[in-house]
């Protein structure tokens, strides 16, 4: 790998590289923000969902005493 590092003009171990490794950086940071805000949108939406449930439970019972 060394041997392929040095063979690589100075330009494209300077300039090409670098922009590569920045394109490839950022598009996981944002691969795993996204990620990370799937996984906050669901539990968002679970509890919406668990709270509704809550509610429409605690209304059937009231229903159910009168």
């Amino acid at each position: 790998m060394a041997e392929f590092w040095k063979s690589l003009p100075g330009w494209v171990r300077n300039v090409v590289v670098p922009i590569v490794v920045l394109i490839v950086a950022w598009n996981v940071l944002w691969a795993v923000l996204g990620l990370v805000g799937a996984v906050i949108a669901f539990a968002f939406k679970a509890l919406i969902v668990v709270g509704i449930a809550a509610a429409v439970v605690i209304l059937v019972k009231k229903a159910a005493k009168g």
